[in-house]
């Protein structure tokens, strides 16, 4: 009888040792690693059948998600390998079959300077109120910067920060600040109820892994209202479809009050992706949206498309489009200017940003 967690346990530390982001395991295909963005297969290794994914799938399920697996049919969870790997898992099924995607989680959080993040960043961890958005494409470092700016919080000011996470990604090492850190299904039923409950837990700090449904978006919202700094992630692609995300999640009877409530709130919006360096590895292109009365403005007047113009201009703030960030990768020779076509939202701009440039 195979050693399901032995294999595992194996792949994952070649998979680390090749400095892979993510190692994907589905019933058909060669263990396949994700590399500066890239899919590599594992050749060298058989092909996975179905027996093997599922027992893989198994033997890393503890009794507890085993059950609500086989419930739901999908999973997250964090596995640890080691004191140095450690990871977020997704099991999930397609067409019958088991698939796992492991994503790697570092286990140093990275300062804002190390990511090569713009430092108007910065800002947002230095108010006592306000809710901070963190945007951007699966898989293009939102935990990441999350993670960077509770960390420095944590070392520059005494607050009780509260954690919400499906499942908890950094790990975090309280220094002047108390940080408790909750896993929905774990610690909590919900994000929503664990939101809600920290009016009780005299927190000062908020990070929500992710906002997925109209309810987490009320209840961050409030928190928000109510004297918390709370920072959270969606899956969104810029400023301006992030507000007209958070405002249709609302039934249309409320969204007025929501706007009201955003436009009231809102400190600011962080879209980002990672771009393949033409070295090697992968760097952020930034657009970041600091709400200063413009923006308070545009956002209760629901001219949310205004927001890029508003952005453009804000420069001497520390806003950025992104446009701008691609366009001045491209000028310090980090990205290719076909790389930076691709992960752009409106190419003809950025064509004539560069053309300013030169």
């Amino acid at each position: 009888m195979e050693d399901y967690k032995k294999i595992v346990d194996e792949l994952l530390e070649i998979a680390a040792e090749k400095g892979g982001s993510d190692l994907h395991l589905s019933t058909g295909y060669y263990p396949t690693v994700r590399v500066d963005g890239r899919l590599i297969p594992m050749d060298d290794h058989r092909v996975l059948d179905k027996r093997l994914v599922e027992g893989i799938a198994f033997s890393i399920l503890d009794d507890e998600h085993k059950e609500r697996f086989l419930k739901e049919r999908e999973i997250d969870f964090a596995y640890e390998l080691n004191q140095k790997v450690r990871c977020r898992v997704n099991i999930y099924t397609a067409r019958g079959n088991y698939s796992v995607v492991f994503r790697f989680i570092p286990e140093r959080i990275m300062t804002i300077e190390e990511l090569n993040l713009p430092e108007s960043i910065k800002l947002f961890t230095k108010i006592s109120q306000g809710f901070v958005l963190v945007v951007g494409p699966n898989g293009h470092g939102k935990s990441t910067t999350l993670a960077a700016m509770i960390d420095l919080i944590n070392k520059e000011r005494a607050e009780k920060i509260v954690t919400i996470e499906d499942p908890i990604e950094y790990i975090f090492s309280p220094e002047r600040s108390i940080i408790d850190q909750r896993e929905v299904y774990f610690d909590t039923h919900s994000f929503d109820n664990a939101l809600r409950s920290t009016f009780r837990e005299n927190v000062n700090v908020i990070m929500v892994g992710e906002m997925r449904d109209f309810a987490t978006m009320s209840a961050a919202v409030s928190a928000a209202e109510t004297g918390h700094l709370v920072f959270a992630s969606i899956h969104t692609n810029n400023a301006a479809q992030t507000i007209e995300r958070i405002v249709d999640s609302f039934p249309p009877d409320q969204q007025a009050q929501i706007i009201s409530q955003l436009a009231n709130t809102i400190s600011g919006v962080i879209s980002q992706r990672l771009i393949p360096r033409l070295k090697g590895g992968l760097i952020p292109a930034v657009e970041v949206m600091i709400a200063n009365a413009a923006v308070r403005n545009l956002i209760r007047e629901r001219k949310t498309q205004q927001l890029n113009m508003a952005i453009d201009t804000g420069g001497d703030i520390g806003m950025i489009s992104l446009n701008k960030s691609l366009a001045d990768l491209v000028r310090r020779g980090e990205v290719g200017i076909e790389q930076a076509e691709f992960f752009s939202l409106n190419p003809v701009e950025l064509r004539s940003l560069l053309r300013e440039q030169n």
